[in-house]
């Protein structure tokens, strides 16, 4: 990181995935230079995902990590620097911001594109861990098609899960929704709409306990926390972690506008956020679709509004001007 040290940047992307790296794509093309630091997962959620169906472009599938690795080459072959790099902290003051890279490496950007997206929520359990993308999934947009005619478990009780079950219910043939308590946290709608799907199943009061299977899911145990016991359903071949996300935020929280769970608000239909020259995209700012294509998308419109931007304060007194404005 020597040779950025105190360098001055058109464009900063903080975090890669699908829409940090498709900024660097445009902002590269749009001849602005960028360099993003992709974080502490490079690639983001993708590089936890197997097989990949849903992505245009790809008509026989692709696995994640592929995927992830073709988008950083494509934005590299137009110029982007990508780096394996964590942002620690950013001084906000005044533009061009500063920006600590490593707890070391201070560099300055004249723009900023977040795209730290967002953490599934998980159990913690090691065999949860063990078999995530072998079975264990916290996106049923993503896999739900692998399970065609099996039966599936879903872990939760918001309306998260019950979106998950019934976009589930689609092609599995039987949706068990294991919750903790003996009532649904969702919507009354959403309650409705799982109850009445013939498809679908509760366990109440109950917790997963441990996914069985060595290379893939092949069964779960699951335990009542009224009585104690513990059962196995072992004919369940997916499991679906539904207990939501956490925006990986934490960085911009008590300087930019988020709603309550973390997700930065934009202005309109822009990646406009609250401080001039800092753009929001991807995950971090999508608590709805959360999808890789949809990602990519806010990306594309970050760094075109980043370079509209940089276009409209092309002298330092310009963007001296502008600050707070």
């Amino acid at each position: 990181m020597k040779d950025i040290e105190g360098k001055t940047f058109d464009v900063v992307i903080v975090g890669s995935g699908p829409a940090g790296l498709t900024a660097a794509l445009y902002a590269a093309r749009a001849d602005l230079n960028p360099i993003i630091f992709e974080g502490p997962e490079p690639g983001g959620q993708l590089m936890q995902t197997t097989e990949v169906e849903n992505y245009p472009g790809y008509p026989e599938g692709v696995m994640g990590p592929k995927m992830m690795e073709d988008f950083r080459q494509q934005a590299t072959r137009f110029g982007a620097d990508c780096r394996y790099g964590f942002v620690t902290d950013i001084v906000f003051e005044n533009r061009p911001y500063k920006i600590t890279v490593d707890e070391k490496t201070e560099v300055f950007a004249k723009t900023i594109i977040i795209s730290t997206g967002a953490s599934a929520k998980w159990l913690n359990l090691p065999s949860e861990q063990k078999l995530r993308g072998k079975g264990v999934s916290a996106c049923a947009t993503c896999d739900g098609a692998f399970f065609r005619n099996e039966h599936v478990a879903v872990v939760g009780g918001g309306d998260t899960a019950m979106e998950e079950a019934l976009f589930l219910t689609k092609f599995a043939s039987k949706v068990t929704v294991i919750h903790r308590r003996d009532e649904l946290r969702a919507s009354k709608a959403m309650q409705k709409r799982a109850f009445d799907n013939e498809k679908v199943e509760f366990l109440w009061d109950s917790q997963l306990e441990e996914v069985l299977g060595e290379k893939v899911v092949e069964g779960i145990k699951v335990k009542n926390k009224k009585t104690g016991e513990t059962s196995t359903l072992e004919d369940v071949t997916g499991v679906f972690i539904a207990i939501g996300h956490k925006p990986n935020t934490d960085l911009f929280k008590g300087v930019l506008t988020m709603d309550d769970v973390g997700y930065i608000q934009t202005k309109g239909q822009s990646a406009e956020t609250d401080l001039p020259g800092i753009f929001a995209s991807g995950d971090a700012m999508d608590p709805v679709y959360r999808q890789a294509v949809t990602a990519a998308g806010t990306g594309c419109r970050a760094a075109l509004d980043a370079e509209r931007f940089l276009a409209d304060h092309e002298s330092e007194e310009a963007i001296a001007e502008s600050h707070w404005k």
